[in-house]
């Protein structure tokens, strides 16, 4: 299967999960057709804005970051993030993350359930 950019959804969510600012989703499959896959998206916050702190039980999620600066908070310890680095959470931790540089912070989540 090939999916074109051109047909994955966009979609534009304020204030995720009690952060700031607004974020872009582009969804890059429709994971209700998929097995274990909650989220798989590439993401993108503008400066100054985040995703809330929240927990994840039952599945893990992954980030992968493609581009920009920020700061993660890694169940309860802050972690400067920039390209080229990836965040696991999962089993019940939690975590946070900001984007704490001038220009878009730009990265791909993926939630895969258990």
């Amino acid at each position: 299967m090939v999916i074109q950019r051109s047909e994955m959804r966009i979609e534009k969510r304020e204030k995720v999960r009690d952060g700031e600012g607004t974020a872009a989703f582009t969804h890059l499959v429709d994971c209700e057709k998929e097995k274990n896959v909650k989220l798989l998206a590439e993401l993108t916050l503008p400066p100054g804005a985040s995703i809330g702190y929240h927990r994840h039980d039952s599945e893990t999620e992954y980030y992968f970051i493609l581009s920009g600066s920020g700061s993660v908070n890694d169940n309860g310890a802050e972690r400067a993030v920039k390209a080229g680095d990836a965040i696991i959470t999962g089993n019940g931790a939690s975590h946070s993350i900001k984007n704490t540089g001038a220009v878009p912070l730009v990265f791909h989540a993926v939630i895969v359930t258990y």
